[in-house]
C-alpha cells in the first residue's frame, strides 16, 4: 500500500479547528479533497510533516503551533501605504481584505494620506488542529513533478 512520501501526491479530507474553543476555520468536507504535492512547499510545514507515513484509509489528529503553521505575527508585516496607491474608484474600509503582488492583506487603519496594511497571514500567531483523513495517494506524473504541483483533471492551465 501506497504512503505519503517525498514526491508523492497526498489526496486528503481535512478539518481545521482552533483547538482553544474548537472553531472552524476550514474544512473540505463541503468539497473536493485537497490534493498536493509532498516536499514541493505546498502545505504549511508541520502538517506535512505530520502527515508523513500516513495510508489510505488512515485518519490523523494533530495540533500545530505557530511556528509549524503561518508563523507568529509580525509588527514588519504591517506596513503604511499611501493612499495615491490605491485606485480611487475603491471604498476603503477597515478589515477590507485585498490582494497585492506581496500576497492578501488586511487594511487596519485609514486617514487621508496614509492606508496601514497588515500583510501577517490570517492564521499567523494561532495554534491549529487539524482532523486528516487520507483519500489517496499517488505517485505524480512526470509533468506534476517537473511543475512541483499537482494537476487536475484533464492537466494544467498555465
Amino acid at each position: 500500500m501506497s504512503k505519503i512520501e517525498e514526491n508523492k501526491v497526498a489526496v486528503v479530507h481535512y478539518k481545521g479547528t482552533f483547538p482553544e474553543d474548537g472553531e472552524e476555520f476550514d474544512s473540505s468536507h463541503d468539497r473536493d479533497p485537497l490534493a498536493f504535492l509532498i516536499g514541493h512547499k505546498q502545505m504549511i510545514p508541520g502538517f506535512e510533516r505530520e502527515m508523513m507515513g500516513a495510508e489510505v484509509g488512515e485518519s490523523r489528529t494533530f495540533t500545530l503551533m505557530p511556528e509549524d503553521a503561518y508563523g507568529e505575527k509580525t509588527d514588519e508585516a504591517v506596513v503604511d501605504i499611501p493612499r495615491e496607491e490605491f485606485p480611487g474608484d475603491i471604498d476603503l474600509e477597515l478589515d477590507m481584505v485585498l490582494m497585492s503582488e506581496g500576497g492578501p492583506f488586511r487594511i487596519v487603519g485609514i486617514t487621508d494620506d496614509i492606508v496601514k496594511c497588515d500583510f501577517n497571514h490570517v492564521l499567523a500567531g494561532r495554534a491549529l488542529k487539524f482532523e486528516v483523513e487520507v483519500v489517496e495517494v499517488r505517485d505524480p506524473s512526470e509533468e506534476e513533478l517537473a511543475h512541483g504541483h499537482v494537476h487536475g483533471p484533464g492537466g494544467h492551465e498555465h
